[in-house]
């Protein structure tokens, strides 16, 4: 709540206070005085008294040159009626007092005057603002319990204004010096009075108020004494007590209820909303319920997937209850929550079940989610294409599974009794046993749950309703009992480390309330020997064997069973077998895989930990080929960085703690100016703004620089270009990249991360390409075309050629601005970002038949497609615009999307020598403004995880054995990919994770190979390429070349003089000499021309003018 504000305006110099009108409403010269007048007096003196000019009361103001208010402040009715003013509002309504600053006649005073306006408001401001800390302040609270009294009224004797406290009830109630009763009071509590409070000047006194209930009862409690003699009965669990149907209200509370007795070991999230804006609630039950722990398995329940089949929705509220209640007292209990992370979803359909009806045997009504669709048919199939559209809830519990490495899970179902396994459906679309690779390990974990339900592993569950209908020992292939083509079962065990079944609990979908206490009897050991299989097979650590860090999505491999599983964040993983004895191979990228034997029990887990070694190292595990530059403890402290962001949840993280306050909205060229310029004035030091040119309409396309050093070249620093706009209809891109490099500015000083991000990068942000587009794009306009093109009606992205071959008309000047920018080769990556769809697109945008680098490229558009809550779940659900299907991990080459000639991002490739990924961000091109800000939030990590990227891959310093550095030397990449040394001979590559080679070639001196090994998670390798002189000629040892030319020097001036002699007694001199100096032009350019043809290829190759290739020819050198 506040307590204490000032609103300042213009117009004239003058403080004024309430009341702002009068219940008269005379115009002018009615005083209306406040309970607080002479405090609101105060307040005013106290900012008119610290202005130079206000503190005279002589504005003259130019318009008004005879007003003048005595010690410069008024009050508001007595200066002139104010009807609906905001200082009264805040008085009335609110704990707050605030008073009115008028600060200079001239409302829009020049940009000029700005500084002596602060000059004579900065003492009135600070002085103002230091009066929140005048008279009385403290805490009212319960005397029972001591909990925070909220609302508590503080009335203060003779003041007829109260005030109210806060929800921890605390107040403050400013008071000038003297001697005050004061009194608290609360509905229910006996209202407490305190005399003769003393207020001193300049600091508050601190008065807290204890109320008593007006009635209180006061329980008794007894302890039943031992029995001296008498053994205590068996342990007993504790059960359920109450049986009963949960809606969506009752089912919160009853969550919200375990949650709030049970803290130490329950931990309730939601992981994301229904159609109908329900949370989709998770209870985690766990010692440590927080987070993950190394080495102990996540599991899940899920239920309600079909809101009408409810018994699975109450036996997991039932065991929600079982768990917290016999916590430390049952041994089977306190160990599963102890050693587990268990996860349990009541209902993932919600919506559905507010509609299904009590007493549905096998009906559908509420099966289905609110727009109606089938959510155990809306997964991503691999047999059959899905094309009903991605749901809320779907995407939501994709997302979750993504996030968590999961090792054993079971979706409750209704219907039928019997467990369910993978696969669920076939190629043929028939119904046929439809084998997994893990077929042994699925049917272990069922028969471990239908077992234990006597009735389930009869295997006739519903005679009645299906007589012919038989499960053996109550399990089935779910391809053999019916085709499910986008089941969630089948999704988790081919997209994630999860092993799930789907469990049928009993024939009626929707039973009568009291049949509830009859399955969980039914279902209560189940459920917990079902947990218990988490606990088999084998696990272990997968480290790195130099500094024992865990090496996270490693591949564990189990020899004749064609299904890996990847190690999680820290390291650790799980991996469920049946018992025998099994080769196990480790692999991770930049390491010697590792293979072993393990022998797996029954009913228990094998520990197998494997620390592998990196590739190319020495016994102490450093690296061995090529020089290694010497690290300082900043480079190692910033290694630490990237690496931390890029495992687990550090990005996560650093998005939640940098969290700022926006306000989006959509802003035209004359905003956008005025913003970046904003930036550059506010953040000088970290920010630089140029123009790059102009476009057709003479609009400024801006580039703004952010950096330590913005206006200095860094070249030891990779440089990353943001880029948006290029189609004016589609300005999304545009909004989150002005919010983006806000929220750099704003984050840089105060939070670690983001600082050292900007400290060791050079980010350029060019938010509008096509600002003329976008001036005549619309609101709303999910599919136009309007603004699409410049203002010459031109698609920009077709107009990126680098060759006058190719070029029939001279280009655009935004195109020209752009290609002058992405001619500077200094750039790393850049990210373009558009609308119209959702993915990421990377090079190229050509129909060329194959692409060089394909995996780094390829794998730069998956990262930032895998920190996009719904990108990397590649449902386009692009209905408006027809782009509907499924893309693996939201990712695709940008040909196959649509291809077109003449793209930025092949330019960028082909003539830049930087990769560029264009990422769309939405299906709509120009969504409304409200949806901007989940926008930004579904796009901010991903940004994010671009600037953390970049510093990856290989980098490095090119120099000869002196130690200069070699400015533009080739890099090869891979044998293909060229990078360039550039200045102090730096360069930087991304790639891919995996083994690399490195060729560098540089004209007079001998080519050199290195092998690099790139890490997902770690900053770039870094190397030294040193170059030794080329001591072969035209492909002869040196001293034999140089000999060899001294004696042909030799004749040729032998010869020289000879025919000089001779000419000399000849009529033709002249002649001769003319013919002699002739030959030898010829020779040198014969010589010159035979040097040329002896270089190595590369460097041949390499520097032909590219701008006179052909088009086959720029297809063959493409980057």
């Amino acid at each position: 709540l506040f307590v204490l504000s000032g609103n300042l305006h213009g117009g004239t110099v003058v403080a004024s206070y309430p009341f702002d009108d009068s219940a008269l409403h005379k115009q002018q010269g009615q005083y209306s005085q406040s309970a607080d007048d002479n405090l609101f007096r105060f307040l005013a003196l106290v900012y008119s008294q610290n202005h130079p000019v206000m503190k005279t009361g002589e504005p003259n103001c130019p318009d008004s040159p005879e007003e003048t208010f005595s010690d410069g402040i008024t009050n508001g009715a007595q200066w002139y009626d104010v009807s609906g003013g905001m200082q009264d509002y805040n008085y009335l309504y609110g704990n707050c007092l605030e008073i009115t600053m008028e600060l200079s006649c001239c409302k829009y005073p020049l940009a000029a005057e700005l500084r002596k306006e602060w000059d004579m408001n900065r003492e009135s401001l600070i002085a103002y603002m230091e009066k929140i800390h005048i008279g009385v302040r403290g805490y009212v609270k319960e005397a029972v319990n001591g909990s925070a009294l909220t609302s508590a009224s503080i009335v203060v004797a003779g003041i007829l204004h109260n005030l109210t406290t806060g929800m921890y009830g605390d107040y403050y109630r400013l008071l000038l010096p003297g001697t005050y009763n004061i009194t608290a009071v609360a509905p229910g509590y006996i209202s407490a009075t305190v005399h003769s409070v003393q207020v001193m000047e300049g600091k508050a006194t601190e008065l807290n108020f204890t109320l008593a209930p007006v009635a209180s009862e006061v329980e008794s409690s007894s302890t039943p004494s031992s029995i001296p003699g008498v053994l205590p009965p068996e342990h007993q669990p504790i059960q359920p007590q109450e049986f009963r149907h949960h809606n969506y209200a009752d089912m919160e509370l009853f969550l919200r209820k375990y949650n709030s007795e049970f803290p130490s070991i329950t931990h309730l999230y939601s992981v994301g909303h229904s159609v109908e804006a329900r949370e989709l609630w998770v209870m985690i039950i766990s010692d440590n319920p927080t987070v993950h722990e190394h080495g102990e398995p996540e599991f899940k329940y899920v239920a309600n997937m079909h809101g009408n089949e409810v018994v699975g929705r109450e036996l997991l509220l039932n065991l929600i209850e079982y768990l917290c209640r016999n916590y430390g007292t049952d041994l089977e209990v306190t160990k599963l929550v102890n050693n587990t992370r268990i996860h349990i979803m009541p209902s993932m359909n919600p919506d559905g079940y507010e509609a299904a009806i009590e007493g549905d045997v096998k009906g559908y009504k509420g099966r289905n989610n609110s727009n109606n669709f089938d959510l155990n048919r809306n997964f991503p199939d691999q047999f059959t294409t899905i094309t009903d559209p991605r749901q809320p809830e779907t995407i939501a519990v994709m997302n979750w599974l993504k996030s968590i490495p999961f090792v054993l899970s079971a979706n409750l179902h209704g219907g039928s009794l019997v467990v369910n396994y993978p696969y669920d459906d076939d190629k043929e679309g028939t119904t046929q046993y439809s084998q997994s690779p893990d077929d042994k390990v699925f049917q272990q974990v069922s028969r471990a749950y239908s077992q234990e339900n006597p009735l389930m592993h009869n295997g006739h569950p519903c005679e009645e309703l299906y007589r012919d209908e038989y499960f053996e020992d109550g399990i089935t292939n779910g391809a053999n009992w019916y085709n499910v083509p986008g089941g969630m079962q089948d999704w988790n065990y081919l997209n994630t480390n999860c092993f799930e079944v789907t469990i049928e609990l009993g024939c009626i979908k929707y039973p009568m309330a009291n049949d509830l206490p009859k399955y969980w009897e039914q279902n209560r050991k189940a459920l917990l020997h079902f947990i218990h299989q988490v606990h088999t097979g084998i696990k272990g650590t997968v480290s790195d064997m130099n500094d024992g860090t865990g090496i996270p999505n490693a591949t564990i491999s189990v020899a004749d069973i064609d299904h890996n599983i990847t190690s999680a964040h820290t390291g650790d993983y799980w991996r469920i077998l049946v018992p025998g004895t099994y080769s196990i191979t480790v692999s991770a990228h930049g390491y010697t895989p590792l293979r072993t034997y393990a022998t797996v029990s029954q009913d228990s887990v094998e520990l197998v930990d494997f620390r592998l070694t990196r590739l190319h190292s020495d016994s102490k595990g450093q690296a061995q080929n090529g020089l290694q530059p010497t690290q300082n403890p900043s480079e190692k402290e910033f290694q630490s960085l990237i690496k931390e962001l890029s495992l687990g949840q550090g990005l996560e993280k650093l998005v939640r703690i940098t969290a700022t306050d926006s306000s989006f909205r959509y802003q035209r060229y004359k905003e956008l100016s005025g913003f970046m310029r904003g930036l550059t004035l506010n953040f000088p030091k970290i920010t630089s703004l140029r123009g790059l040119g102009r476009s057709v309409e003479f609009r400024t396309l801006w580039a703004l620089e952010i950096s330590n050093k913005p206006r200095e070249a860094e070249p030891s620093e990779p440089k990353i270009r943001f880029v948006a706009g290029i189609h004016g209809n589609a300005p999304v891109g545009t909004e989150l990249l002005l919010e983006f490099a806000a929220f750099l500015c704003i984050n840089y000083g105060k939070n670690p991360a983001i600082t050292r991000l900007i400290n060791e990068t050079r980010i350029v942000i060019v938010p509008s390409i096509n600002p003329d587009g976008r001036e005549q794009a619309v609101e709303k306009q999910c599919n136009s075309t309007q603004g699409l093109t410049n203002a010459h009606g031109k698609d920009l992205d077709t107009d990126f050629f680098g060759n006058a071959s190719q070029r029939v008309v001279e280009a655009q000047p935004e195109t020209r601005a752009m290609m002058d920018m992405i001619l500077d080769k200094g750039y790393t990556l850049s990210v373009a970002l558009d609308g119209g769809a959702l993915v990421a697109t990377y090079p190229y945008d050509k129909p060329v038949q194959s692409v060089e680098n394909e995996g780094t490229l390829k794998y730069l558009a998956s990262v930032y497609a895998n920190n996009h809550p719904k990108m990397h779940l590649g449902d386009t659900g692009c209905s408006n615009n027809g782009q509907m299907g499924n893309i693996p991990d939201g990712v695709m080459r940008a040909a196959e999307r649509q291809s077109h000639m003449g793209s930025m991002k092949d330019f960028s490739m082909d003539f830049g020598h930087c990769p560029e990924i264009t990422v769309y961000t939405g299906c709509c091109l120009f969504p409304p403004a409200e949806q901007l800000a989940k926008l930004w939030a579904e796009n901010k990590k991903a940004l994010l995880s671009m600037l953390v990227e970049v510093h990856k891959g290989v980098r490095g310093v090119v120099r000869d054995k002196s130690g200069k550095p070699i400015v533009g030397a080739i890099i090869v990449l891979n044998g293909g990919v060229r990078v360039f040394s550039a200045e102090g001979g730096y360069f930087h590559a991304l790639l891919a994770p995996g083994n690399h080679n490195i060729e560098a070639v540089a004209d007079g001196y001998q080519q050199q190979r290195q092998e690099v090994v790139v890490s997902s998670f770690e900053a770039a390798s870094s190397i030294i390429i040193e170059f030794d002189m080329d001591n072969s000629i035209f492909g002869l040892p040196r001293e034999f070349v140089v000999a060899s030319a001294a004696s042909m020097t030799a004749l040729v001036v032998t010869a020289c003089i000879i025919w000089c002699v001779c000419a000399a007694k000849s009529n033709r001199q002249k002649d001769g000499f003319h013919r002699l100096r002739q030959h030898r032009d010829d020779y040198d350019d014969e010589i010159r021309l035979t040097s040329m043809g002896s270089k190595k290829s590369l460097l041949a190759h390499e520097f032909q003018d590219e701008s006179e290739s052909d088009e086959e020819t720029l297809y063959a050198n493409k980057i």
